[in-house]
């Protein structure tokens, strides 16, 4: 028997924006009842966070820009770094925790008991918990961000300031780099219903999104080619801090048209990518058959 419906009537729409707000709330007294273990997990991200800038300073020692004639320096690939940590520690917080358990649902029956709420399954199934722990790498990122924008604006050569445009944009573009991670990470989890288990799966999550922490001039070069075209243009994770951060620090300056198009593009991506998962998503649920069954 396929999957049941969750009820979408209108006049029995539940309130999304409170429904989130109760498993913000939920998730942030759990966390809480727990206060060593969170605080410990604070520290282990942050730590993380340090060793990686620590890593980056020694190699800025050898080398003015992190790949030949790009424009990344160490004042703007910092800027790059920071968004890096924003968009992971959203990821992680909002969304990791609930597609390592959508297996898990599905195994126990839990799956059934969602379906039946008369709430967008995708959205229960994606929001019901947080990890507020992970967010501790947001703020390591504003750190980040500011000392970095900082220093592009106080230093003698070439000296930078962000216009407001280019602020709203980086955070618009923020927001498009987070439903991309999303669509590639819900479409994964549903996997689970044809697989059962899909841990391979979400290694390669990780895997493919490790392209996405590097400015992609580094790959668009020999060997490197195939993967520029395919992460740029098929997976789109290249799209993901690459455009904020090319909107903010500005590597290359006057404009071109390719970073123009490649703006156009990320919009068009970030709508394809929420479609598509979607997709996906609504099609593994009419293969689904309850653990009762």
């Amino acid at each position: 028997m396929a999957a049941p419906i969750a009820d979408e009537n209108p006049k029995h729409s539940p309130h999304y924006g409170k429904v989130f707000l109760t498993f913000a709330r939920n998730s942030l007294v759990r966390d809480m009842t727990f206060r060593m273990n969170f605080f410990l997990q604070c520290i282990s991200s942050v730590g993380w966070t340090l060793m990686n800038v620590g890593f980056y300073l020694i190699i800025f020692q050898y080398t003015n820009t992190i790949g030949e004639g790009s424009g990344w320096d160490r004042d703007k690939f910092f800027v790059f770094l920071a968004t890096t940590w924003f968009i992971n520690s959203l990821v992680q917080a909002f969304f990791m925790p609930n597609a390592e358990e959508f297996s898990e649902l599905i195994r126990t029956g839990g799956l059934d008991f969602a379906l039946l709420k008369p709430i967008d399954t995708q959205f229960l199934i994606s929001f019901r918990r947080i990890d507020w722990s992970a967010l501790s790498n947001f703020a390591a990122g504003l750190v980040i961000l500011v000392a970095a924008l900082y220093s592009l604006a106080t230093r003698e050569v070439d000296p930078m300031v962000p216009t407001l445009l280019s602020a709203v944009l980086y955070v618009v573009f923020i927001g498009c780099g987070v439903a991309i991670m999303y669509s590639l990470m819900i479409s994964l989890s549903a996997t689970s219903i044809w697989l059962g288990r899909n841990q391979t799966l979400y290694n390669f999550w990780f895997y493919i999104t490790n392209f996405s922490r590097y400015p992609m001039e580094i790959y668009n070069r020999g060997w490197g080619t195939p993967l520029y075209g395919f992460f740029t243009f098929v997976i789109p994770v290249l799209l993901v801090v690459n455009v904020p951060a090319r909107l903010l620090a500005k590597p290359i300056q006057p404009r071109t048209d390719w970073e123009s198009m490649l703006v156009v593009w990320a919009v068009v991506a970030t709508v394809l990518s929420v479609v598509l998962s979607r997709w996906v998503f609504k099609k593994a649920l009419l293969s689904y058959r309850s653990a009762s069954s």
